[in-house]
């Protein structure tokens, strides 16, 4: 009975692979929702035509909170630490300034909404890189660089999804002109040699 037990306790542990791998996807969860949330606010204003301020607002500002949070355990003393969140503060109230800044209504006019995201966006993903930098922490600069190369892959996905379309239905079109070719060709039908038997 013993014997079973331990056997199911070695099946229930988990490796220690598996266990680090874990312990790694935790630690990169803010960097992953941080992009997840910024692709969608792009999607999201763009099939909403609205711009949505407040929540590119709220992005900067949660990005700015894990950048002093990643950087928060190597710094030591508390002068130290006053410089990191003084800085940090700095650093993306100046981004902050210049997304509000793309929203004046007298540049909002110039740009269409989706525009004004993907601007907002670019904006965003300077900031974040920019701080990666400074910080010396690579998760960070490498979410700057993800949020960065998302802004050509969204326009070009919005340029190129009537081609997709096109493309979709002249594959769709093949395949019935095939399907329907295979049908009505001599010979691969029963019914067809049926009635020629009998006539």
């Amino acid at each position: 009975m013993s014997e079973i037990r331990a056997e199911r306790n070695n099946g229930m542990e988990p490796s220690p692979a598996h266990a680090r791998m874990t312990h790694f996807l935790w630690q990169q969860l803010p960097y992953i929702i941080a992009l997840v949330l910024a692709v969608a606010g792009v999607a999201y204003t763009n099939a909403s035509h609205q711009p949505l301020v407040g929540y590119w607002e709220f992005l900067a500002l949660a990005i700015g909170v894990v950048c002093v949070i990643n950087k928060w355990p190597e710094v030591d003393g508390k002068e130290a630490r006053w410089r990191l969140i003084w800085t940090q503060a700095l650093h993306w109230v100046a981004v902050l300034v210049t997304m509000n800044i793309m929203l004046v209504s007298g540049v909002q006019q110039l740009l269409p909404t989706p525009a004004t995201s993907l601007v907002l966006l670019t904006l965003l993903a300077l900031g974040t890189f920019l701080a990666g930098v400074s910080l010396l922490s690579p998760q960070i600069a490498f979410l700057g660089l993800a949020m960065g190369v998302t802004v050509p892959a969204i326009s070009w996905l919005q340029q190129s999804i009537i081609f997709f379309l096109l493309g979709a239905v002249l594959l769709i079109g093949l395949g019935i002109t095939f399907w329907l070719r295979q049908d009505r060709s001599p010979g691969s039908s029963p019914t067809d040699t049926g009635s020629q038997m009998e006539a």
